[in-house]
């Protein structure tokens, strides 16, 4: 049998109990870490948040407003040149598209985030209703510029219907010219815009057209099966003449890139732009 102190047994269990209390306040400071507001966004964080900085960029970075002003800057010096040009008889006139060309819907972007979903129609309608949107740098002094000239402007969107009456009252408030009935395409049956783009070329002279998509443009990008950016590169030189393209990293038809044939929920859809991105 062994003797111990009373002094040695009282060390041994202070050890003991010095162990004991130690492990307790890890097991107590990791639960609380899980548990923490903290702890709880980051497990809840979802693909949404893939375009969290790609909203940040447009809203705060100055290089986002320099490449807006850059594409107007363009749009105005090809405008005067196509006025020598276009001397046919028919009236003249720019095509634009409206969403992240001539207005700007990063905070409903920032909404969706916030939120946890990526896109709900129901959010953009409200949205949209708000009548907030604010002008993309440059849009509005180059529209302005372009109806000194006599050159019409036609607002070619794929806002539906539902979105007309406030797209409209939105345009009159930030005071976009020939913001009229006629003037104002919005999307009916489908969201291709070559149909309408035909129609405006059937009595106008189409000087330029400016949009953030390709598609804005003509459908060989995006809507032929063709090789995007082989397409790209045959038709650069219209890019900064007859093509204005302005920036948008949130969303638009390079998506359909990223993606396998078929409808994914935002899981599948996240996995899949990690397994396209390009590394070494």
């Amino acid at each position: 049998m062994i003797v111990i102190s009373g002094l040695q047994f009282k060390t041994i269990m202070f050890f003991i109990f010095a162990s004991y209390y130690s492990n307790m306040k890890l097991k107590l400071f990791i639960i609380a870490l899980l548990t923490s507001p903290i702890m709880a966004v980051a497990q809840k964080a979802g693909p949404e948040r893939d375009w969290t900085n790609a909203v940040l960029w447009q809203q705060y970075s100055g290089e986002y407003r320099a490449l807006a002003f850059q594409a107007y800057n363009f749009a105005k010096l090809s405008l005067k040149e196509a006025l020598w040009e276009n001397q046919n008889g028919k009236p003249n006139c720019v095509i634009v598209d409206a969403d992240e060309t001539i207005i700007d819907n990063s905070r409903f972007q920032g909404y969706e985030i916030k939120n946890g979903v990526s896109y709900v129609p129901a959010h953009w309608t409200a949205w949209t209703s708000k009548v907030m949107a604010d002008t993309v740098p440059g849009a509005l002094s180059f529209l302005k510029f372009a109806a000194s000239k006599n050159v019409e402007t036609f607002y070619v969107t794929n806002r539906d219907a539902a979105d007309r009456a406030a797209t409209m009252e939105n345009l009159k408030k930030l005071g976009f010219p020939y913001v009229d009935e006629a003037h104002l395409l919005t999307k009916t049956t489908t969201s291709d815009k070559q149909e309408r783009r035909n129609k405006i070329l059937e009595k106008y002279n189409v000087l330029l057209l400016c949009g953030d998509n390709l598609s804005d443009f003509s459908n060989v990008f995006y809507r032929e099966g063709k090789d995007t950016k082989q397409q790209v590169d045959a038709h650069q030189q219209l890019f900064g003449t007859k093509f204005i393209v302005l920036p948008n990293p949130m969303y638009g038809d390079w998506e359909k890139l990223l993606y396998k044939e078929g409808k994914f929920n935002e899981e599948e859809k996240a996995k899949q732009r990690l397994d396209k991105l390009k590394s070494y």
